[in-house]
């Protein structure tokens, strides 16, 4: 799962903006820019998934390609909140390239369950079978998963697991309907449980948000699955509560862990934002693993911009000459 948490509080599927031209180009120039800052690069993606047509799309389909793996993974998971069927053919390219980092392709199959067409059930079932990684594969299950239950409830006529997430996200899968904490926890917890299943309950857990639920969530970290570490430390930062601090900076300090997980953890404190926060993000801006140190650099940018009362994004600015903005 990409994102940084505050940033789902921008809807991805509503009216498009209306941005001029020079602005339009700007956005894919600054995005495309490697001698830019990370940051604002970022800044540049946040704004264009929020837009729609050939040129933002263009853009972000190359900069699922980018040397950074966090920059083309946040590409690829904003061309899945998007849902842009036209991505497909891009999205697929990039699932089936092996040479791209597992975190790559990952959020390129998550992506593709985003968008949901049944017909990219084949050739996520191909992906399921073959692919040597297996957080690739259990994101293919899951996207797999996603697509069946959406076919059926159209067919049903249910539209429940259709309704958009209170958070404004696309989850990898709808919560679960069953309201029993208890419950939910187990089903979490258990390694028995297909992925499906955990991600529901997970998701059904974050949209109770009491405090036994949090729990429950923070005591998931501990999960097998790398994949669902990594979306449960996103989750915990979706929920900015600071009672994830801990385990979510033991997740951080931890270099044996799985970087989509650390940098995931990195994300979340970010979104908490406390003084012990900070400055952990402060020390591992400067981590040997490029995902986490850039996850860091950018969350403490965002820090930065909120603080200062502006936006992160271009498109919630004030609207000033294309050459001014910097």
């Amino acid at each position: 799962m990409g994102g940084f948490p505050n940033e789902d509080n921008h809807p991805l599927n509503s009216n498009p903006f209306e941005v001029t031209p020079e602005m339009e180009k700007f956005l894919c120039e600054r995005l495309m820019d490697k001698n830019q800052p990370i940051a604002e690069r970022f800044r540049a993606l946040f704004s264009l998934r929020n837009l729609r047509g050939t040129a933002p799309r263009t853009a972000l389909i190359l900069a699922t390609r980018d040397p950074s793996n966090l920059l083309a993974h946040e590409a690829a998971f904003a061309l899945g909140q998007m849902q842009d069927a036209d991505a497909i053919p891009a999205l697929v390219a990039v699932l089936n390239d092996l040479s791209l980092h597992p975190i790559v392709r990952h959020e390129a199959a998550e992506a593709l369950g985003a968008i949901g067409l049944e017909s990219n059930l084949p050739l996520l079932k191909e992906s399921l079978a073959s692919d040597p990684a297996q957080e690739v594969r259990e994101t293919c299950e899951l996207a797999l998963s996603r697509i069946k239950e959406l076919d059926d409830a159209k067919s049903n006529g249910d539209t429940s697991s259709l309704e958009p997430s209170p958070f404004l996200s696309v989850d990898p899968a709808a919560p679960a309907s069953c309201s029993s904490v208890p419950h939910l926890r187990e089903v979490l917890l258990s390694e028995e449980k297909g992925m499906y299943e955990r991600y529901a309950a997970l998701f059904a857990l974050r949209n109770n948000g009491g405090e036994e639920a949090i729990s429950a969530i923070i005591e998931s970290l501990g999960a097998n699955s790398a994949l669902l570490r990594h979306e449960v430390a996103y989750v915990l930062g979706q929920l900015q509560n600071k009672k994830a601090s801990d385990a979510l900076s033991m997740t951080l300090r931890n270099t044996n862990e799985h970087p989509m997980v650390r940098h995931e953890a990195a994300e979340a404190l970010g979104s908490i934002a406390d003084d012990q926060c900070i400055a952990l993000l402060e020390e591992f801006a400067k981590d040997t693993e490029p995902i986490v140190s850039q996850s860091c650099e950018v969350a403490l940018s965002m820090l930065e911009y909120e603080r200062s009362g502006k936006s992160f994004e271009f498109l919630f600015m004030p609207a000033p000459q294309t050459e001014q903005v910097l």
